[in-house]
């Protein structure tokens, strides 16, 4: 649910004209079904609504199941019942677009990494997605992604934009959906009872997690560095809630919390691009107010 995040950031995007500047787009997890949508074109507004209208239910998300064997995520219901039919993504026009798509999945028996981009059909390309948002623990077992167990791309790769540098991106906009601030020093007690869930599947996979972990807080301190004082390595902007704003919950079914997650990042996106000090963000001069629009739709499809 935090995904509604870098979805809003995308929205801002969008807005400002700039959808099709990128050569590539690395995504993980929620971020790559709003990544999706966002390649697909159309108004990024509307997808952006699932996040306040499609999954802040019970359906979608119950923590009660935690006690259970069920999961706490339904990933059934968001890829055949949201995406399919509800507010359906348009993967052949993925598959056209020319920007090359990466979707950062975990391989659980090999303990890798790996961000494929050349989707051989609609049924791969879907595959790849939910595999990316098998999150350990909210959805029991793993995924499977070309015959292979997988699960959600961050557990070994815990911000896309890595994958990026790694491939040799010259200029990276990083979307980040934890606010700025001084990472903790060890792993929460709910990251450690991960860490436990994820030995068990695969000896080796929980220790990976953390190194992952680890790896990247020390990596992040690099991007906010690149952002005040490139040098002649990458060019990396790495935009995210600022230190004040509250974080969204991976699980959070709170519509108004959603709300106001996305309208503080769209801020943050559109101010950065449009040079807008901080200050204004934060005193409340320059802010992001949702579009209200009326659909129609039939058998739960938008007709217009």
């Amino acid at each position: 649910m935090r995904g509604v995040t870098s979805a809003a950031m995308l929205v801002a995007l969008d807005d400002l004209g700039l959808r099709g500047v990128f050569d590539a787009v690395y995504s993980t997890s929620s971020g790559s079904i709003n990544a999706a949508y966002f390649l697909a074109g159309g108004d990024c507004w509307y997808p952006l609504t699932i996040y306040f209208d499609d999954l802040c239910t019970r359906e979608f998300v119950d923590v009660r199941n935690v006690f259970t064997k069920r999961p706490m995520l339904n990933l059934d219901y968001a890829f055949e019942v949201v995406l399919e039919t509800v507010k359906p993504l348009d993967f052949e026009q993925i598959l056209k677009n020319p920007a090359e798509f990466h979707v950062a999945i975990s391989l659980v028996d090999s303990l890798t990494a790996i961000g494929p981009h050349e989707f051989e059909s609609r049924e791969d390309l879907k595959a790849a997605l939910k595999a990316s948002c098998w999150m350990p623990v909210a959805v029991p077992g793993t995924g499977v992604f070309r015959g292979e167990r997988a699960l959600d791309g961050g557990v070994l790769t815990a911000h896309p934009s890595l994958l990026a540098i790694e491939d040799g991106c010259t200029h990276v906009l990083s979307l980040s959906t934890k606010p700025i601030k001084a990472p903790p020093t060890r792993l929460p007690p709910g990251r450690r009872f991960s860490v436990a869930y994820l030995e068990r599947i695969r000896k080796g996979l929980g220790q990976a997690y953390v190194a992952s972990q680890f790896q990247y807080r020390t990596q992040r301190k690099q991007l906010q560095r690149w952002m005040t004082e490139p040098g002649d390595g990458p060019q990396v902007l790495d935009l995210a809630p600022l230190p004040w704003m509250k974080e969204v919950g991976n699980q959070t079914r709170d519509r108004d919390a959603l709300i106001a997650a996305a309208r503080h990042a769209h801020a943050v996106m559109a101010a950065a691009i449009q040079g807008v000090p901080v200050a204004e963000i934060r005193d409340g001069s320059f802010r992001s107010v949702p579009r209200i629009v009326t659909v129609r739709t039939a058998n739960g499809k938008r007709i217009g």
